[in-house]
């Protein structure tokens, strides 16, 4: 016979007694099953603890990745924007250039550089999207960083040309007619256009600078007056040699202040803007002429 353990049960002193009878071999059996649940529940419990630690981690790196994936965007539009000025100091750089006839000399990379644009697809999974975004970001700030910095040294190399070539050039300089000789908005301007008289093509010399009457026409580098006069064209107009073979002329002036042979300096009043000649309204008609051949304002123009 098996072995059995007797279980008695007893309701109070006085009360009715129960046995019962199990068998050795079903304690156990049941000792067993409750050890082993015992244990499985310790296990799930440790691993869910684990889950969480884990989830936790998942969390603050996710959390991290975000300010940083801020951060590298941020630091993007630094460089976006420094691209941006840099450009802006490559062209006038390259006017500065062409004025000082040194357009052969140092040349600086231009907007053709290529700078980097992307992101991730979307059938990438999330987090190797992620992944792929701020890596992708950091190899094109890398590569943007070099290109600029690049760009930056051989404009570092050019200004130190200028620079010099400034110092010895000053009278050239003061003598280019590179300001605005008036305040408006360029209604015609330099090269074929359609006549407003005639209807026909033509080469206009200059530009036409629209602005209201009366308003100052100054000298946009120093020079001495060369002729002062009126046609049937031009209206009254004046002329002014900078020297250099560089010539500038005004026209359609209401009043012109000046005389002939007068030194005049860069920002001294000219003229007042008129429709004087042949005009459709109030405007100076600016030439630059170079040796004797019309040339583009816009080549000496500085400001904008």
């Amino acid at each position: 016979m098996s072995e059995k353990y007797t279980v008695i049960l007893m309701a109070g002193l006085a009360g009715r007694m129960r046995r019962f009878s199990v068998p050795k071999n079903v304690v156990k059996i049941g000792l067993g099953i409750a050890a082993t649940g015992l244990l499985f529940f310790l296990y799930v419990s440790y691993a869910m603890f684990q889950v969480n630690i884990h989830m936790d981690e998942v969390d603050r790196l996710r959390e991290l990745s975000m300010i940083q994936k801020q951060e590298l965007q941020r630091f993007a539009l630094k460089v976006d924007e420094f691209q941006g000025k840099l450009a802006r100091l490559e062209k006038f750089d390259k006017k500065l250039r062409i004025i000082t006839a040194l357009d052969n000399g140092t040349r600086v990379a231009g907007n053709n550089d290529a700078f980097g644009v992307g992101g991730p697809s979307n059938s990438d999974g999330l987090g190797q999207a992620q992944e792929k975004y701020t890596q992708g970001l950091l190899n094109q700030l890398d590569d943007d960083i070099v290109k600029l910095e690049s760009r930056a040294l051989k404009q570092e190399i050019s200004f130190h040309e200028l620079d010099g070539y400034f110092k010895d050039q000053s009278s050239l300089l003061t003598s280019t007619p590179s300001v605005w000789p008036a305040r408006g908005w360029v209604t015609s301007g330099f090269g074929y256009r359609v006549s407003p008289f005639t209807g026909m093509k033509e080469f206009h010399e200059g530009l036409d600078i629209s602005t209201h009457i009366d308003s100052p026409v100054v000298a946009p580098a120093n020079g001495v007056v060369m002729n002062v006069s009126h046609d049937s064209g031009f209206g009254n107009f004046v002329e002014i040699d900078h020297g250099y073979g560089i010539v500038t002329r005004f026209g359609h002036n209401s009043k012109i202040v000046v005389k002939r042979g007068e030194h005049v300096k860069r920002g001294q009043l000219l003229a007042r803007v008129g429709s004087t000649g042949r005009s459709t309204g109030p405007h100076v008609h600016y030439e630059v002429r170079l040796h004797g051949v019309p040339v583009n304002p816009y080549r000496y123009i500085l400001t904008e």
